[in-house]
């Protein structure tokens, strides 16, 4: 199964280079979207929706799965 996961993150956080080697070491692919200016990641967090004040910000297949826990939650849940 083909997955296309996109991981938007920023530079200097810790939750966003863990849930990239968690997909190394599964080598699974994936596309990074960097946003490091604050008024960008704002604009991202607004159109993600209310709850959304974190990075990083994991999106599987155009779905957003949330951060760190919520993609260990969606590769458990797909069996990877």
């Amino acid at each position: 199964m083909e997955l296309k996961i996109v991981i938007y993150s920023k530079s200097a956080c810790p939750q966003c280079d863990s849930a990239k080697m968690l997909l190394k070491a599964r080598s699974m692919p994936f596309e990074e979207i960097k946003i490091d200016d604050e008024a960008e990641r704002l604009a991202f967090f607004q159109k993600c929706g209310p709850s959304v004040r974190q990075m990083p910000q994991v999106f599987i297949n155009d779905q957003r799965v949330g951060g760190l826990a919520g993609l260990q939650a969606a590769l458990a849940q797909l069996g990877l």
